[in-house]
């Protein structure tokens, strides 16, 4: 028997939410390399069932189901054909960056629920036709940051949520790897017809939800951006030497963003450079400011203990928050979290409202660099 009302409201969610013998049919939309994760996850979901996949590339969906032991689940050349021939209840959409827009509102225009890897997309408009065609179906659609979940990224929010640091006036923030050009499954990564950003897409979008996910997600009012692509022209950076033709996207970025409410955002991703890291991730408040250690190559989680500076009766303290553990389930709780959101009406875990944002700061920084000043950032109405 419930010992409170709190107790009574508990016992009846984990009801609501044990397995009731319906499996939702998930489509797989893209079978590149992290399609495996996708995949992999929701195998481990017993609510769920994989019926189909599509690529674009002939015969390249079938080797990959038959590659990780599915050959029953249906192949197709396309989204549309896909979604058009199917009966689905979601998809995962882990295609190019530039077809990311074009198969997550096609899919949710057929009433299919859609987790969308990150980045969200390549330009603002596009962010914003995806949230209009989410609205207008009533569809779930989640953007594909795992890092929410890990518990190290969940301590960073409690702390500045908190009130601990006060009213939060400068983030510095970035992040990057000093040799990691991601062409060893090929140049989707650096050709700007399929990727259309480089570093700032790829891991720049992470580094930025740490920070504004942290902070609230104030709205961006004004951006001033660099991008550059000195690394990506040398052969020894590169899985193949002919890959440098390829390469048309940044390998490093950076920026000075104004965001609402006062706060400054301070900015730098990168690929490849000389240096182990642009530095530390800082939240300075007027009470307090957090350091959030960075790594070697960005992994979605921290490089050590945060460390919370402040003053304690006059004297300055630094206190160190030790890192959490981690399962290495964070991609799990990522699908599981979409699945759960769908079947038992739950809010979208990673939503688009927050994520626009996001891709409105990424969009930008790449406007900028092209004009060479600062740019105010202006949203449309959804």
């Amino acid at each position: 028997m419930a010992t409170s009302i709190l107790d009574a409201y508990q016992t009846k969610q984990e009801e609501a939410r044990e397995f009731d013998g319906r499996k939702l049919k998930v489509g797989i939309i893209g079978t590149g390399w992290i399609a495996e994760a996708h995949l992999k996850s929701y195998e481990k979901c017993p609510d769920v069932e994989i019926v189909a996949a599509a690529d674009l590339i002939e015969g390249k969906a079938e080797a990959f189901c038959k590659q990780y032991g599915h050959p029953e689940i249906r192949c197709y050349k396309s989204h549309k054909e896909m979604l058009d021939a199917e009966e689905l209840d979601a998809v995962s959409v882990c295609t190019y960056n530039s077809t990311h827009a074009e198969c997550s509102i096609y899919a949710m225009e057929k009433g299919v629920h859609v987790l969308l890897e990150k980045p969200m997309c390549i330009t603002l408009d596009e962010a914003v036709e995806i949230c209009r065609a989410e609205k207008k179906s009533g569809a779930v659609l989640s953007i594909g940051f795992q890092p929410r979940f890990d518990e190290n990224m969940k301590m960073v929010k409690k702390i500045v949520q908190s009130g601990e640091l006060g009213e939060v006036y400068y983030i510095q923030t970035g992040g990057g790897r000093r040799h990691g050009i991601p062409t060893p499954f090929g140049t989707s990564f650096i050709e700007k017809e399929t990727a259309g950003l480089g570093a700032l897409g790829d891991i720049g979008c992470y580094s930025l939800d740490m920070v504004l996910n942290a902070v609230g997600y104030p709205k961006p009012l004004t951006v001033t951006g660099y991008t550059s692509d000195f690394f990506g022209h040398r052969p020894e950076y590169l899985e193949k030497p002919e890959y440098v033709e390829k390469f048309g996207v940044d390998d490093f970025a950076a920026a000075f963003v104004r965001l609402e409410g006062g706060i400054i955002l301070d900015f730098r991703i990168a690929w490849a450079m000389h240096m182990n890291t642009p530095g530390d991730s800082l939240i300075f408040g007027k009470e307090a400011g957090l350091r959030i250690p960075s790594t070697d190559c960005w992994n979605g989680s921290i490089g050590g203990p945060l460390k919370v500076y402040h003053n304690v009766a006059g004297i300055c303290v630094d206190t160190a928050i030790p890192e959490a553990r981690n399962k290495g389930d964070n991609f799990d709780k990522k699908i599981r979290s979409f699945i759960d959101a769908i079947k038992f009406n739950l809010p979208s875990p990673v939503p688009s409202s927050q994520i626009i944002y996001n891709q409105a700061i990424i969009d930008g920084i790449a406007r900028s660099a092209r004009l060479g000043r600062e740019i105010s950032i202006e949203i449309p109405e959804i």
